[in-house]
């Protein structure tokens, strides 16, 4: 008779293949966090959203993100 294994035998790696966030390298994190300032700041943007993006300065403070990294381009031209 063979012997049965469970699907989810509990090793790391079904940990990772579960997409378990605290499993995801902080490259991954810090590119994800960025992408969703850079999305949000564009949004604010378009729409003169003053506090919005307020909002998001003080998050990118939190986070140890300057603005360089997720604002728009427009500063780099000098």
């Amino acid at each position: 008779m063979a012997n049965p294994t469970p699907p989810n035998s509990g090793t790391t790696s079904d940990a990772t293949a579960a997409g378990d966030p605290s499993s995801a390298s902080p490259d991954r994190r810090r590119a994800a966090l960025i992408a969703s300032l850079q999305q949000r700041y564009a949004t604010a943007e378009a729409g003169g959203d003053a506090e919005a993006k307020q909002a998001l300065f003080r998050e990118a403070v939190y986070l140890n993100l300057p603005p360089q990294l997720w604002q728009g381009g427009d500063s780099d031209a000098g």
